[in-house]
C-alpha cells in the first residue's frame, strides 16, 4: 500500500506541474490574443480614418478639376477676345500706314509701319524665350526689343487716332487681363488639385500599409485563440487527471480507516467540475481551487 500511495503521490506532482504548466502557458496566450485583438482594432480604426482622409482628398481634387475646367472656359473666352482685338488693331494699323506716303524702309526697301515693327517685335520675343540669344547678343536684342517698342509707341502716337483705334485699345487691354487672371487662377487650381491628388495617393498607400499590418494582427491572434485553445484542453484534462488521482487517493485512505468512501464530500468541488466541462468561465479563484484540492 506505501508503494501505491508514493505511486499516487508522484503520480499528483506530475500531473499538477502539467496542470500548472498548460493554465500558465493559456493564461499567457490569452495574455497575448488580448494584445493582438487591441492592436488589430487599433490598425483598423487608423484604416477607416486614413480611407475618410484619402475620400477628403479626392473631394477636394475633385472640386478643383471642376474649378480648373471652369477657369479655362473664361481663358479661351478672353484668347478669343484677345485675338479679335489683335486683328482690329492690326487692321486700323494697317489702314494708318497706307495712308501715310513717305515712310522709313528696311534693308530690302521695304516701308518701315507700326506693323511690321510688332512682327519683329514677336519674332526677337520667340526666339528670346527659345533660348536663341545668350551672352552678348541677349542684351543686343533686348536693345532692339527697346527700341522697336519705343517706335511702335512714337508712330502710334502720331500715326493713328481716333475713338475707334482706343476703344479697340482698351478692349483689349481689359481682354488681356482676363486672360493672364483666367490663367493665373487655371494654375492656381490646377495646382490645387495636382497637391490633393497627390495627397490621396498617399493615403492609399497608408491603408493599404495599416491594413495589412491589421491582417497579420489579425492572423496572430487567430494563432493565440487556437494555441490558447488547445492549452485549455490540455489543462482541463490536467485537472480530470488530477481529480481521478485525488479520489483514488482520498478512497485508499478512507480504506485504510476502515470507512466506506464517501460521494458527498467533494460535492463543491464536483459541481465547479461540471461547470468547467459544459463551457461556463469560472474565476482564477475556482480554478486554482479545483488544481489545488485535496
Amino acid at each position: 500500500m506505501n508503494d501505491l500511495g508514493e505511486v499516487l503521490e508522484a503520480r499528483r506532482k506530475l500531473v499538477d506541474k502539467k496542470a500548472t504548466e498548460a493554465r500558465i502557458s493559456r493564461d499567457d496566450w490569452n495574455a497575448q490574443s488580448k494584445k493582438h485583438f487591441a492592436t488589430r482594432n487599433e490598425y483598423n480604426n487608423e484604416v477607416r480614418e486614413l480611407v475618410q482622409n484619402a475620400r477628403e482628398q479626392k473631394d477636394i481634387r475633385e472640386r478643383m478639376n471642376d474649378e480648373v475646367r471652369e477657369r479655362k472656359r473664361v481663358r479661351s473666352e478672353a484668347n478669343v477676345v484677345v485675338r479679335e482685338t489683335k486683328d482690329a488693331l492690326r487692321e486700323l494699323r494697317e489702314g494708318s500706314d497706307s495712308a501715310i506716303g513717305t515712310r522709313p524702309v528696311d534693308k530690302r526697301g521695304r516701308p518701315i509701319t507700326v506693323h511690321s515693327l510688332g512682327r519683329e517685335a514677336d519674332r526677337l520675343e520667340r526666339e528670346f524665350s527659345e533660348g536663341r540669344h545668350t551672352g552678348k547678343n541677349e542684351k543686343k536684342v533686348m536693345e532692339r526689343l527697346q527700341s522697336i517698342r519705343r517706335h511702335i509707341k512714337e508712330m502710334e502716337s502720331t500715326e493713328t487716332s481716333g475713338d475707334e483705334y482706343s476703344l479697340a485699345q482698351e478692349k483689349m487691354r481689359e481682354a488681356v487681363e482676363i486672360q493672364e487672371a483666367a490663367h493665373v487662377e487655371v494654375e492656381a487650381a490646377a495646382e490645387q488639385a495636382q497637391a490633393a491628388h497627390q495627397l490621396m495617393i498617399e493615403w492609399q498607400g497608408e491603408v493599404e500599409a495599416r491594413r495589412e499590418y491589421a491582417e497579420a494582427a489579425h492572423r496572430k491572434l487567430r494563432l493565440s485563440k487556437k494555441e490558447a485553445d488547445i492549452t485549455h484542453k490540455t489543462y482541463i484534462l490536467s485537472l480530470r487527471c488530477l481529480h481521478s488521482v485525488q479520489d483514488i487517493t482520498r478512497a485508499r485512505r478512507e480504506l485504510e480507516r476502515g470507512a466506506a468512501p464517501r460521494q458527498s464530500a467533494r460535492q463543491g468541488v464536483q459541481d465547479l467540475m461540471s461547470k468547467l466541462m459544459s463551457g461556463e468561465t469560472l474565476t482564477t479563484e475556482e480554478l486554482l481551487a479545483l488544481q489545488h484540492e485535496q
